[in-house]
């Protein structure tokens, strides 16, 4: 078993003069992008510092990084590990930007690395730990464009336009892959002339009509979309037809940790096709947001919204740390809706458990798909109950 850290110590040696850029370099400066270079990396195009020396600055100023929930820890080690090699220590980073707006919900974060190879790798930042970004992310299911696509668009065309010798090669993970692509579709045909290759590493897909868009038809041959062998975020929306699927040592969800698909040599161990499970979650999700209108899915996703933010924790580390307080202070926040707004979010929970219990038919042993759907039922069942109750406490309530 091999991930990206034993891909440094196999060919970590090796310049890009010796071995071309890869799948494998794309995953890596993707997840580097995390990493908050504020007061390491300039924000402009000019000059830029070597890796080597970026990675010196950054732990200078952050001996101990704590990324959050669903963000790896293992990235500051991977530029630790990196800046030590040949392949990766000479490549000069600039252009930093970093944005997070609540008011705007936005969260966006674009990193230029010149790879010295005559190529650039522009990096965009996946969703982190702040819940503002995940709203962001969950905006895109009813919002054909979202502001941190727009961001993305703009830093790729100045980008083309700083580096106009450069082939230009983009990427992310996560919601940064969803912003590759987006950027590479909506940048403008000055700038596409420049791409070499776009990289979306498991993030969702776009909406329908920038598959259709004239901008998509021309980039199209060049998006390279990966995912783990049971992604459940890169199933997300509409993506193009090809996508490589890769071995994860991880299950379910957390195979969107880049950290855990598997290298051999200067690639990925490929996989001819999901697994049932992948399959299975592609299916459910697919049903379930076909299901609800534009409208209903906005609605749903502002009323969960304001139920996780009712505690003023701006992260999920701050909401996982609030244990039973933040539980109790989101139950109420959830009592507190208004009733046709609480039942939106109710009725969509059940729409989500009936659609999986009918995706799962013929996939789970009868005794299994009533065991789970007793369980989801009962949570559901719980949440009215609860609603109810302060319904006739609260009387005036609509």
């Amino acid at each position: 078993m091999a991930n990206i850290l034993d891909y440094l110590i196999w060919r970590g040696d090796l310049t890009l003069a010796e071995r071309p850029f890869n799948e494998v370099d794309n995953l890596i400066l993707s997840e580097l992008c995390y990493l908050d270079f504020a007061g390491v990396v300039e924000d402009s195009f000019d000059g830029g510092i070597c890796l080597r020396e970026a990675a010196e600055r950054y732990f200078s100023l952050h001996p101990t990084t704590d990324m959050g929930v669903l963000v790896p820890d293992t990235i500051p080690t991977l530029l630790q590990q990196a800046a030590k090699t040949r392949r990766f220590a000479d490549m000069r980073l600039c252009g930093y930007r970093s944005a997070l707006d609540t008011g705007a919900e936005v969260q966006f974060a674009a990193l230029c690395i010149t790879c010295g190879d005559g190529g650039t790798y522009l990096a965009f930042r996946g969703t982190d730990d702040t819940i503002v970004g995940w709203k962001e992310d969950f905006n895109m299911a009813f919002m054909p464009t979202v502001p941190a696509q727009e961001q993305s668009a703009q830093y790729l065309a100045q980008a083309a336009e700083a580096f106009p010798a450069q082939l230009l090669r983009v990427g992310g993970h996560s919601k940064g892959g969803n912003l590759a692509v987006y950027a590479a579709v909506c940048c403008g045909e000055r700038a596409q002339n420049q791409l070499a290759a776009v990289y979306n590493n498991d993030g969702p897909g776009l909406h329908q009509r920038w598959l259709e868009s004239a901008g998509h038809r021309r980039v199209a041959h060049k998006i390279h979309t990966i995912v783990p062998e049971s992604s459940v975020v890169g199933m997300l929306l509409e993506h193009e037809e090809r996508y490589m699927v890769v071995r994860s040592t991880q299950t379910g969800l957390f195979q969107h940790d880049g950290f855990s698909w598997q290298v051999q040599c200067d690639r990925f161990e490929q996989l001819p096709a999901l697994d049932e499970n992948g399959q299975f979650l592609s299916r459910t999700l697919h049903t379930f947001l076909y299901a609800l209108s534009g409208e209903q899915r906005r609605q749903f996703i502002d009323a969960l919204y304001d139920v996780l933010t009712c505690t003023d924790a701006s992260t999920l580390t701050e909401l996982k740390n609030g244990g039973l307080k933040t539980a109790s202070a989101m139950l109420r926040a959830l009592r507190a809706l208004d009733k046709p707004t609480r039942q939106v979010i109710l009725q969509t929970l059940r729409l989500l458990l009936k659609t999986g219990v009918q995706t799962a038919s013929g996939e789970l042993s009868a005794s299994d798909r009533l065991k789970n759907h007793r369980v989801l039922e009962a949570v559901v069942n719980y949440l009215e109950s609860r609603g109810e109750k302060s319904d006739s406490s609260h009387p005036n309530t609509t």
